[in-house]
This record gives structure tokens, sequence and C-alpha cells, in this order.
């Protein structure tokens, strides 16, 4: 049955639109620009913040345009000097009540009241009077909270209900008293938050940011007595230019390179190196459980938000998760035992830092099952800071290449930072190790792209492979319901971000559909361009096991690369 049409008139121009369509959406189509701050399309329509007001001439009254729906013969003003003064009026309100230190606030670059403001011309907010006052919540590794710059636009809690299924913050009180906190606690560490950070992507104001390492970094890079060694994940290579350009899906890889060593590292170094690591280790743990009846489905261990998820929300499955750790981890243990024993540095001096696009990478690397391994995780959008505080121009950079021993890497290492790619690389592997064939398909389209939950079966000499991928943890509860229901897995790649790493909670701002869709591209091209695909093809990786770690699963690769999981309240 086809939607029923209707026609309305925005600002005296005629449009035919889908009926309950809502006023923004169908103002979008004839290119009006309707303000906006507590909306997300698809995830928060609740008409909060009252800055999209309309005045609906047919009744004389203002509307909400997100969440009101057109209908036959509406006639819509979005710009009269009703609509101006009142948006104008309630963003005065939004501001009366709100911590106004914009040059010293992390957002100020990307603060959307802040954008807003200077939209609307507002010089001075006429309503003075009490403020609400709250103490800043620095409870966790991963994110910093500060409710004096909360406009209670509810993008978080909608996100976290809704997207990841979590619900770690809400709504309390009314009136004046009305405030979004952890759910019940006080303090996020003491919430069940899985800290993926996606409540940092949508919040407008900076509320809600990642909790900052840069001047503990920068301090180690000052000490002439530290040895201070980074690695870069894969999905950083591929949106650090956004902070710069505004440009999405530019891979940046050379230019990355050369800005990490003129701030001042002494080695850098490739994550995707740990990340063929990791396929090697993790196809080999699935051969195994395979060949010798383990437990089945096995599950990915490389996103430290899903880990956290499982140990909070379904520990009865912690068995299947594998025990590799993730190529963060793995990269922090070799450098501190291979790469000291190739070098003349001191473990007391050696500082081993990490770019991630992953607020949830700050609280792996504090793990007591793994303290040590990483000193200090900074997202992508702290990266760009350093290199906008050290006053380079990025985008003229030369281009540099990793430092060797642990910076060369595949394709297959290339494509865990998106949706799909754990799992496509480690099939790329687990079909070679377990056939001796070579591997002729090497894409596996049925696991690329953003299907919320992806399924396929692949035949592997006789072996029918069910396998499937999950982003964003309200897809994962989806997979679990399957488990329960009797559906066969043998093996699934969870990733608590939408989009995977890509969209992970340390990325630039606006991730929306189109920018996670260029980034994705991005990292396909990487593996596409690469002369080498398959992880265990990396001839660094062959010489690591030959020199050091023997063979995939030896005692000694389970000692440095392997851990367990255990329950625990975030």
């Amino acid at each position: 049955m086809e939607n029923k049409l209707v026609n309305i008139e925005i600002d005296g121009e005629s449009i035919e639109v889908e009926a309950e369509t809502s006023i923004l959406d169908a103002a979008k189509k004839l290119n009006k620009d309707i303000p906006t701050l507590c909306y997300l399309e698809e995830k928060n329509l609740i008409g909060a913040c009252r800055i999209c007001l309309v005045e609906i001439e047919n009744s004389g009254k203002l509307a909400a345009s997100c969440i009101t729906p057109v209908s036959e013969g509406l006639k819509i003003k979005t710009n009269s000097s009703r609509v101006r003064r009142n948006r104008k009026m309630n963003l005065e309100f939004l501001l009366s009540n709100h911590n106004i230190e914009c040059p010293s606030c992390i957002s100020n670059e990307s603060c959307e009241l802040r954008e807003i403001a200077e939209e609307f011309g507002v010089r001075e907010v006429r309503f003075e009077g009490k403020k609400s006052s709250y103490q800043i919540d620095q409870s966790t590794p991963s994110i910093f909270r500060d409710p004096e710059k909360c406009i209670l636009c509810r993008r978080c809690e909608s996100v976290c209900r809704d997207i990841q299924s979590v619900e770690a913050v809400q709504v309390f009180g009314r009136g004046f008293e009305t405030v979004i906190k952890p759910s019940f606690y006080e303090n996020l560490a003491d919430s069940p938050c899985v800290l993926c950070g996606q409540c940092t992507l949508v919040c407008p104001t900076g509320a809600l940011r990642e909790k900052e390492y840069i001047e503990e970094v920068w301090q180690a890079l000052d000490d002439p007595e530290k040895h201070v060694v980074v690695q870069t994940a894969p999905a950083v290579r591929v949106s650090l230019s956004e902070a710069f350009s505004g440009k999405s899906g530019e891979i940046c890889t050379e230019k990355m390179v050369t800005a990490l060593k003129k701030l001042g590292f002494d080695k850098v170094f490739d994550t995707n190196f740990a990340a063929d690591l990791t396929i090697v280790e993790e196809a080999n743990e699935f051969v195994e459980r395979i060949n010798q009846g383990g437990k089945l489905p096995l599950f990915t261990s490389c996103s430290p938000g899903w880990i956290n998820f499982i140990e909070e929300y379904y520990p009865e499955y912690l068995d299947n998760l594998s025990s590799c750790k993730s190529p963060q981890q793995m990269f922090g243990a070799l450098a501190h035992s291979y790469y000291l024993d190739n070098t003349e540095v001191e473990e007391k001096d050696l500082i081993v830092v990490s770019i991630m696009p992953c607020t949830a990478k700050k609280f792996e690397a504090q793990r007591e099952e793994m303290a040590g391994d990483v000193d200090y995780v900074l997202t992508t959008r702290e990266l760009a800071q350093m290199i906008k505080e050290a006053g380079f121009k990025f985008e003229n950079l030369e281009d540099s290449n990793f430092d060797q021993l642990m910076g060369e890497s595949t394709g297959a290492g290339a494509i865990f930072g998106t949706t799909g790619g754990v799992m496509e690389a480690a099939l790329r592997t687990a079909y070679e190790k377990i056939t001796g064939k070579e591997l002729e398909e090497i894409d596996i389209n049925g696991v690329r792209g953003f299907d919320e939950i992806k399924k396929i079966t692949v035949n592997i000499d006789g072996l029918e492979v069910k396998a499937a991928v999950a982003h964003g943890l309200s897809n994962a509860r989806k997979v679990f319901e399957m488990i329960k229901k009797g559906e066969e897995f043998h093996f699934i790649e969870f990733m608590a971000c939408p989009g995977g790493c890509l969209g992970g909670g340390g990325q630039p701002l606006a991730a929306d559909k189109e920018v996670l869709k260029n980034r994705m591209e991005a990292i396909y091209e990487i593996d596409t361009n690469k002369k080498l695909r398959k992880s265990h093809e990396n001839p660094y990786i062959i010489k690591l096991y030959k020199e050091y770690l023997e063979n995939p699963g030896s005692e000694i690769a389970h000692k440095l690369l392997h851990t367990k999981y255990k329950v625990r309240k975030i």
C-alpha cells in the first residue's frame, strides 16, 4: 500500500510529501535549515529544547518541527518574527542555566549550543538567577561528566537506551531540579555504564566527553629519560583528517605518522600489526575449539565496550569469549617484552601510548588482568588536539612510514576497524589453516555493510561454519536471544559501537551514516591496496613466531597474548 501524500506550504513554497512526515523533514526537502539541539535523526525525537519552533498559520500556534507531523493544507512559517523571537528566548533560557566557560571548554569548537547562539546573534542573556550546581564526575578512566554543561537534551539517554540497551543514564527530578545522571547512582563508575562513549558523540555541549590524558603524554614526551612509543589503531587513519579538513573518508596514514614523530614519539608503530597477530591467535583458537570440541560459538574479544557488556549482562557466556587480548593489549605486552629484547631501552624508561577510536580502551588499559601493558590511551580527538597545540598544519605534513619490527601489517589488520572486519580477517586465516589451500575469494562480502546483524555460512573443506556479526549492543542482545532459542553459530563477532571502531566513542564528532560509510570505504580501500591481505602472511608476524613466540597458542603466546575475563560490575 502506497503512503498517502499531502500538500503543504512552507514559507510560501508548495511541496507534496508523505503524510506523517515531520515538518522538520519536509523543510529539509526544500533546503530550509531549521535549527535543532535535542533532535537526533531516528534516535531522539522529543521536542525538548524548543529551538526548532515553527509557526502554524492555520492555527496560529507554535510547534516543535521535529515532532509535529504534516497534514493536508498545512501552512508553515519557519522564519517569522514570532518564530525568531521565541527561538531566541528559549535559547537564552538554556544559556541562563549553563556553565558558560567557552574559551576553556573542551567542546568549544564543536559545541552546538555555542554555534546556535552565534547564529542567533545572542549578545546577552536576559534571564539571571540561580544556576544548577553539580559535582564533576571523573570516577571512570574513560568518560568525563560535567552536569553543569548539560542542557537536558536527553540525546545521551536516548542513545544509551535505544542503541546500546544499557540505560546507564536517565532523567531524574522535575522543574529546576531536573538532572540527567547515572541510573540510581551518583557516579558512572557505580552504574552499569560500559564506557563505550556513544554518549560523548551526541552530547551537544561537552557535558559528556572523554577523560583526557593529553597532559600526561606531553610530560612523558618532554622527559628525556623516557622512551615513548605509540601505536595507532586502524580506524584512526581514516578519521583523523576530519578534525582538520572536515572531509570524511580521507586516508591519512603517512601524515599521521609524521605528526606523531614531530610530536616527539621515539617510535611510531601500527596497531594493525597486532591486529594481524590477534587474528593468527584467534583463528588458531577457533580451529582448536572446532577440532577438540571446545565451547562454541566463539565470541571475538577485541572490543572493550563489548567485554564490559558481557561481563555485566551475560556472564554465563564468558567461556565463549576468545581468550585473546585485544590488538591494543597484545601490542603493549610485546612492547614490554619482544621490543625491549630488541633494543637497549630499560623497562623502567618505557612508556607505551595508544591512539584509539574508543573511550573504553582507556578502561581496558587499566584492567587488573592486563595492567602495565599500555600506559596511556588517547582518542582520535585527543591526538587532533595535540597536533593543534603543537601548531602543525596537518594537511601540509610530508609522508612518513611506520617504524619497523612492529609496524608492518596486512589488509586483514586494517579491516579490524569496521564492523565485520574481524570476522572476515579471521575467516581468511581459519580457512587456510583448516584446508591447507589458498582462499580464492578473499573478499567475504556477506559480513560487510551496516546491517544490524549479518549472518553467513562458509564452507571450509566440508565444514559449514555458521558465523554472525553484530554491532551496537542492542543488537548483541538480539543475538543472545537467537542463541537462547537454539539458533546454531560457530563464530560471532561483537562490536560495542555502531559501525564498529569507525563509529567509536573517541572518534571525531558528527558521525552520521554518510560519514561512517565514507570511513568504511576508506578502510576497505586500504585492504584492497595492500600487497598482503591475510594476517598469517605478514612476514613480521612469521618472524615474531620464529624468533620469540614459537607458534600460535604456545605457552609464551598464552602468557603474553591471552587473558581471562570474569563477572564484574562496571
